[in-house]
């Protein structure tokens, strides 16, 4: 598991954030992104993630990337994917607050990254370390994401769940959800819809920062 996020204050009360997936929430589904040239953001993502930083909702987005451990790129190929969306993003006025990447998978080319861990949605490794790094409350979370491993990871963290119909989104809700015990608490059609629904339910909690 890697990641980074914001330094918290032992004292300060733990907050509330909003959990984003990667490929197909934030940027267009293309399968690996192994080329730079292959990334990139879907419509409205700034302005939604913009919305979130006015607010003072931290973003955080994590992400699995087997493909690291199958191979497929190298790991400064994925340092210059989220340097380009940490970019892309900064052109929007808009900034994640955290990043934190699962490169396993039991089958891994690389022994490194060749183990059954904690991290990898839909375990919930990488939203605890973050909940533990910047002392947020994973109750008060949202988890957005396009696939039911995203659903289910959240569930299981206690963060409310959202689907988003990018990316795999639609598929999913069509032919993997109706099975499913875990469901969104909504289904949005894209991460700016989502965004305006997560702000709604903070507003009727009153939480919302002036």
């Amino acid at each position: 598991m890697s990641g980074h996020g914001q330094e918290q204050n032992e004292r300060a009360p733990l907050r509330p954030a909003v959990f984003l997936d990667r490929d197909g929430t934030i940027n267009e589904q293309m399968g690996y992104i192994n080329h730079l040239s292959r990334f990139h953001l879907l419509p409205k993502v700034g302005e939604a993630i913009r919305l979130l930083n006015r607010h003072g909702l931290p973003v955080v987005v994590v992400t699995n990337q087997s493909g690291l451990a199958r191979g497929y790129f190298p790991a400064a190929l994925l340092d210059a994917v989220h340097a380009e969306m940490v970019r892309l993003l900064a052109l929007d006025g808009a900034r994640i607050d955290g990043l934190y990447v699962c490169p396993h998978h039991p089958e891994a080319k690389e022994e490194r990254y060749r183990l059954a861990c904690s991290c990898r949605k839909p375990r919930t490794g990488l939203l605890e370390q973050a909940a533990r790094d910047m002392g947020l409350d994973l109750a008060r979370s949202y988890m957005v994401g396009d696939r039911w491993s995203d659903l289910r990871c959240g569930s299981a963290a206690g963060a409310t769940s959202l689907l988003v119909l990018t990316g795999y989104g639609r598929g999913d809700l069509c032919y993997i959800g109706p099975n499913q015990a875990v469901q969104p608490a909504h289904v949005a059609e894209d991460l700016a819809s989502a965004v305006q629904w997560i702000l709604e339910q903070e507003r009727q909690r009153g939480a919302l920062a002036q």
